[in-house]
């Protein structure tokens, strides 16, 4: 299974926002939009993301406010990317290696959408199910040998 997949059953819904907007305005649209993160874009290309991550530590480096400060100052300016072909373990592998919960997935320099820990765990979930069904179904319709009746 590969990113592409992942992204068909997501849908395209994606929320964006600008480094140099408050850092609370960007935790408003988390809050109302019930997201963990958001990508964050300047003159078209990626140039970080913020996460429930990133939040907590700008609650933590202000003594329990969020402060004043814009989202550039918090949000993570590396963020680890995939490409729609990259297969789904990889992306499991990537995630625990690096703790992380979202990956933006990118195509060349096009943003595509985000992919969370939860949605990999879901289409991991279904596509195990989906195979032990077809498994299932094998072993019903065994073919029974006219000496073993």
């Amino acid at each position: 299974m590969k990113v592409s997949e992942i992204l068909q059953v997501k849908g395209n819904i994606l929320f964006t926002i600008t480094p140099d907007i408050p850092i609370t305005e960007a935790v408003s649209v988390m809050e109302e939009k019930d997201i963990g993160s958001l990508v964050v874009m300047e003159y078209g290309d990626l140039v970080g993301i913020l996460t429930f991550r990133e939040v907590i530590r700008a609650i933590h480096k202000n003594q329990g406010s969020l402060g004043a400060g814009t989202v550039r100052k918090y949000m993570d300016d590396h963020p680890l990317t995939v490409t729609p072909e990259t297969e789904v373990n990889e992306v499991r592998r990537m995630m625990l290696e690096k703790h992380s919960r979202y990956l933006p997935v990118m195509n060349a320099k096009t943003l595509l959408g985000v992919i969370s820990f939860y949605d990999v765990a879901r289409a991991v979930l279904e596509a195990q199910s989906f195979e032990n069904k077809m498994l299932k179904a094998y072993i019903r319709d065994w073919p029974v040998e006219e000496n073993e009746q």
